[in-house]
């Protein structure tokens, strides 16, 4: 994500500052006219020294996965580095921040439906470090937004585009889909959104978003199904047609998730992702899409951007 909101803020025109830590991947960062100067959220005082003469900040960092064998770096980056970061931006006289957070912060209807950016949500309500971590970090912006931080907060769902290096945990779906590793599926729900929209989203939310603010950056309410079946039109693959109940599946993610943490080897079935996937996810996008003019690409414009980077970068 840090990338595309980057290369969106050079397409724009604007002069960008990019803070990176020290012998981090920066491949799609290469060719763009920006600055890069070392820092670490970690380190606040060279926050501080990154961030002085910027007018701007957009905190798009995080440790964004659904294991890790010392769950303490959730923490340690998304909650105390976010606070790190944003009292730099304060203490240097960062005049605006957006803040980029995560659905999973945002509280879903206990009866159904698709939740917004005022459905109660509780850190109980959390499953999982990563959304544990980025819950308790949104917690920390609230605060500060109340004490008079500029700072506008963005909730991406599921972004689906090209750049995804990693992958994240959604693009290791996608990879997995195509190397047919898809035999069976349980079903979920998950609100896709390109991951350009989500790009110019932040630009949108740094012009026209409220103080304080929390805003949905989203696109399309699908089931997992669906997704597979616009895959399989995409690449000519067989979707997975065996379902399998959450409850089959519970069992075998968790004593996976035990080698993984025995291996140091990341589960193939993410423990976190089973669990999240009793939740269909889906929201409401109305608010971004009427007060920042958040556009709003096809799902199948997304997952083929994605199919065709994914299959030219040689990972399926």
């Amino acid at each position: 994500m840090k990338a595309l909101v980057t290369r969106a803020l050079v397409r724009a025109g604007v002069e960008v500052r990019v803070i990176a830590r020290p012998g981090s991947d920066s491949t799609n960062l290469r060719s763009l006219n920006l600055e890069k100067v070392p820092g670490d959220l970690r380190d606040k005082e060279s926050l501080r020294q990154a961030l002085r003469g910027c007018g701007q900040l957009y905190h798009v960092a995080a440790h964004y996965a659904l294991w890790a064998k010392a769950p303490s770096i959730f923490y340690d980056i998304n909650v105390a580095g976010t606070r790190n970061l944003l009292e730099a931006a304060r203490e240097v006289g960062i005049e605006r921040t957006v803040y980029c957070s995560t659905i999973g912060a945002i509280g879903l209807p206990p009866g159904g439906g698709p939740g917004t950016e005022e459905t109660p949500v509780s850190l109980e309500q959390m499953a999982g470090h990563y959304k544990r971590s980025k819950y308790l970090a949104e917690q920390e912006v609230l605060k500060l937004a109340k004490e008079g931080l500029p700072v506008v907060i963005v909730n991406p769902s599921a972004p689906v585009g090209e750049g995804d290096v990693k992958p994240t945990p959604t693009g290791q779906v996608i990879v997995d889909f195509m190397k047919g590793r898809m035999p069976a599926y349980i079903e979920t729900g998950m609100n896709i959104i390109d991951v350009d929209d989500v790009a110019t989203g932040h630009l949108l939310a740094m012009e026209k978003g409220r103080q304080g603010e929390r805003y949905i950056l989203g696109g399309t309410n699908l089931l997992l199904r669906e997704v597979f079946e616009i895959l399989s039109k995409l690449t000519g693959l067989k979707a997975p047609a065996l379902k399998l109940p959450r409850g089959v599946v519970l069992p075998l993610a968790y004593l996976n998730h035990w080698v993984a943490n025995l291996t140091g080897r990341p589960p193939r079935i993410p423990l976190e992702g089973v669990k999240m996937a009793k939740y269909k996810m889906h929201y409401d996008c109305s608010k971004a899409i009427q007060e920042l003019g958040l556009s709003q690409h096809p799902p199948e414009v997304a997952l083929e951007k994605a199919v065709r980077w994914f299959k030219a970068h040689g990972y399926a």
